[in-house]
């Protein structure tokens, strides 16, 4: 990629991000506008990934909060321990602890998976929320590069991986659910598939890039479970720009922004973790799957990524990467 390119990349990406955080701006002047109230959700398990701070944190406080059984998925215990504590302390709910999940690592996830199945529990929520934002360039442990190994491919295959639970774990009127956590900045994505591993490297273009790959992903999987008759639906959730750690990376000028105008600008993690805690309880989504969800309301994501023909073949390449069979090819 040109110098060019990159810097047309990082336009579009900090354009969208600017037209977001208008828009966050007006919702909250309107009249009416109040954190929803969901049912209780007793004797149901959630996995979240990178619950140990920002978004996941907020996300896992909250499911924790209605009564769930909440597993957090990462990379850092001395966080992990510190968080599971204060949700423990703060929702009074002591079904909440950590499993080790790398997802820079194949091995690793499915070492979390082995170790989650043990345990012999359901799965009724899977919430795939950690990611890695416009890091400098670098390979995950499996040689991928990093934003679509972590972003992308790590939940593409923990997904995949525990999909046989989430099937047991539906039920008719009582649906198992996947959440998967993209960003905005999907709409400014373009999918290589002949360069998925972003060789010209811009930091812009590939977290975009990852964040189109995830709601790809979403769709053909909801696809997949609705040809097969599971009791389980996969759907898309955009935080919005959210106030978290995931900004280090980013360009000097908006980390100062960030740091002089956050409070007003950008939303908190509470704030930016509703439509991920709406789409995984919510009874307005029951049996519904294959939304784009943005402040608790569906809407439309950028129009490729309804190209069924792209989804087939972005799978079809994401299980060749991570070595699992494509199950999809004996059902559509």
């Amino acid at each position: 990629m040109s110098l060019l390119s990159a810097a047309r990349a990082a336009l579009r990406v900090y354009a969208v991000g600017a037209a977001v955080v208008v828009a966050q701006l007006l919702r909250r002047r309107l009249p009416g506008f109040a954190e929803p109230v969901f049912p209780r959700q007793l004797e149901r398990v959630a996995i979240v990934t990178g619950g140990t701070d920002g978004i996941g944190y907020a996300t896992a406080k909250h499911l924790a909060r209605l009564g769930m059984h909440v597993i957090i998925g990462g990379n850092n215990e001395g966080k992990a321990e510190e968080a599971v504590r204060k949700i423990r302390e703060e929702t009074l709910n002591d079904k909440v602890e950590f499993l080790y999940c790398d997802l820079a690592s194949m091995r690793s996830i499915q070492q979390f998976v082995q170790r989650f199945k043990m345990k012999k529990i359901p799965l009724h929520v899977l919430v795939n929320n950690a990611g890695v934002m416009m890091v400098p360039q670098g390979t995950t442990e499996d040689g991928f590069e990093e934003h679509f190994g972590v972003n992308y491919l790590g939940h593409f295959l923990l997904t995949n991986l525990l999909l046989d639970t989430l099937r047991e774990s539906g039920a008719p009127g009582c649906s198992a659910r996947v959440v998967t956590v993209s960003s905005a900045t999907h709409y400014v994505g373009e999918l290589n598939l002949d360069d998925l591993q972003s060789s010209s490297y811009s930091a812009h273009a590939a977290y975009a890039q990852s964040k189109l790959a995830l709601v790809l992903f979403t769709y053909r999987l909801q696809a997949l479970l609705e040809a097969t008759g599971s009791a389980v639906t996969a759907n898309v959730a955009d935080p919005g720009v959210v106030d978290t750690d995931l900004y280090r990376h980013v360009f000097w000028g908006t980390r100062l922004i960030k740091k002089l105008f956050g409070w007003c600008l950008f939303k908190t993690p509470d704030e930016g973790a509703r439509t991920s805690v709406y789409a995984a309880v919510t009874p307005a989504l029951e049996g519904r799957g294959g939304c784009y969800l943005y402040n608790e309301k569906e809407t439309k994501s950028l129009g490729v990524t309804y190209d069924l023909e792209l989804q087939r073949q972005l799978w079809a390449r994401s299980c060749q990467m991570t070595g699992i069979a494509d199950v999809t090819q004996e059902v559509f």
